[in-house]
């Protein structure tokens, strides 16, 4: 490339599909940094094919100086521990609420997936390195990066709030270079406003170059007033089916919203009847994912950085991530018999439990114990990308078609609805981000 050719990007991932996000900006022929390194899900896969096996870094890292980490969601960050297995050396540069939560996802990424005999040692050597490399940077502080070798480009860095997750961000890039000075932002993943716990997004007050992620890119969300009214007139009539009703949800950021929103609906109404004798005080609400329940825990440690609705309800005695209605299930053997009771007893309750694509975790038992029967519902609040079971669920249930789940078909005669406008990914208001 000639120097006025710079700066320039590369992408290796969320390209034809959308996960994998993994951007890489060169500030010139000798230094990059990449933006996210996140893992293939569903049917998507990366060059070389499906699977773990094939998920080693496929390109060259010799120029990588950092890594800018927009938020830690596993499509954003999941490859990280390949990036550090084939070479990388750098820093792992996000905001201070990510570098809190994410040595929690990898953690958790290197014992189901990376290496599948991880032991103690192994799991203790990657969290040190995690912490060795782990810079967290303040919203709106501008980080310079060193850069190497003799090229004439620099690089300085800001992270904003994106209201996606707790400590999700876009980045706004300053790059310099001697043919030219450019500001390039990377949305990440983009929240809408009011999203509970997290402050509202701001636009950047101007961009050369909009690199902009838009899962939703094609439609409009309900505001959140709609949304939280949709959740409960669903759990209502769901109830009505005196049974049981099944929440996939991602551990970070989709479970504690719906808590947080629950919380609210269950405070509001809570005399109200909600089906037979049953009133909203009554529900019980079972979290069945211990990733989810670390990761609410640790939501709670970082209450600094909730918004001022979310903080005003802490100071009026309100727990709107720990209310009385939840039961927390850890064990595996709990786990069981949780399903077991609730197969044969069909207990009304809301079960929340990961995966959010219903790929693997927890709720697979649960679909495996209920999707067969009619008094249970499935309430979708997230994106199910293809090839993923809630994707399979989601389009064969009117039909009382069948899903594969762990190699046996189910017939899907549970209902199934998908409430529109929970997924935290939201590009409502994208034009506005093109300059």
């Amino acid at each position: 490339m000639k120097n006025n050719s710079y700066p320039s990007i590369i992408h290796h991932g969320a390209v034809d599909g959308v996960t994998a996000s993994c951007h890489q900006l060169f500030v010139d022929a000798n230094n990059s940094v990449l933006i996210d390194c996140g893992l293939f899900q569903g049917a998507e896969t990366s060059p070389q094919g499906a699977g773990f096996e094939h998920l080693a870094i496929d390109f060259p890292i010799n120029t990588v100086r950092a890594l800018l980490v927009t938020h830690c969601h596993i499509d954003h960050v999941g490859r990280i521990p390949y990036l550090l297995a084939a070479g990388f050396d750098g820093p792992i540069i996000c905001s201070e609420p990510t570098a809190i939560l994410l040595p929690l996802v990898l953690e958790d990424a290197v014992k189901i997936g990376f290496t599948r005999d991880a032991d103690a040692t192994l799991l203790d050597k990657f969290r040190q390195l995690l912490q060795e490399r782990i810079v967290a940077v303040p919203y709106g502080k501008k980080y310079p990066l060193s850069l190497a070798g003799n090229g004439d480009g620099h690089l300085a860095v800001k992270f904003k709030p994106a209201g996606h997750i707790l400590g999700s961000a876009y980045i706004e890039c300053d790059v310099k270079t001697a043919a030219n000075k450019q500001r390039i932002v990377f949305s990440g993943d983009l929240g809408g406003p009011y999203t509970p716990l997290l402050p509202a997004p701001r636009l950047p007050y101007r961009a050369d170059i909009v690199v902009l992620e838009s899962t939703y890119g094609d439609r409009n969300h309900e505001n959140r007033r709609q949304r939280k009214a949709m959740l409960k007139e669903r759990i209502e009539h769901c109830l009505r089916n005196k049974g049981v009703i099944l929440m996939p949800a991602f551990s970070i950021g989709r479970t504690q919203e719906l808590l947080y929103e629950l919380e609210d609906i269950i405070h509001r109404y809570q005399d109200s009847p909600l089906a037979g004798k049953l009133r909203w005080d009554d529900l019980e609400i079972i979290i069945d994912s211990p990733l989810a329940h670390r990761f609410t825990e640790t939501y709670r440690k970082l209450k600094p950085h909730w918004d001022s609705e979310a903080r005003r309800k802490l100071r009026q005695g309100r727990h709107p991530l720990s209310f009385e209605q939840i039961t927390t299930i850890d064990s595996h053997e709990e786990h069981l018999m949780t399903v077991d009771y609730l197969r044969k007893t069909a207990r009304p309750c809301v079960v929340i439990a990961a995966s959010g694509m219903c790929s693997g975790g927890r709720i697979m038992d649960y679909l495996k114990a209920l999707i067969e029967d009619s008094r249970t519902d499935i309430l979708f609040s997230g994106y199910q990308a293809a090839g993923t079971a809630g994707r399979h669920i989601q389009q064969y249930a009117e039909k009382h078609g069948y899903v594969e789940l762990d190699r046996r078909h189910y017939t899907i005669n549970a209902g199934v609805y998908t409430l529109s406008g929970y997924s935290a990914s939201n590009s409502q208001f994208s034009p506005k981000w093109v300059n």
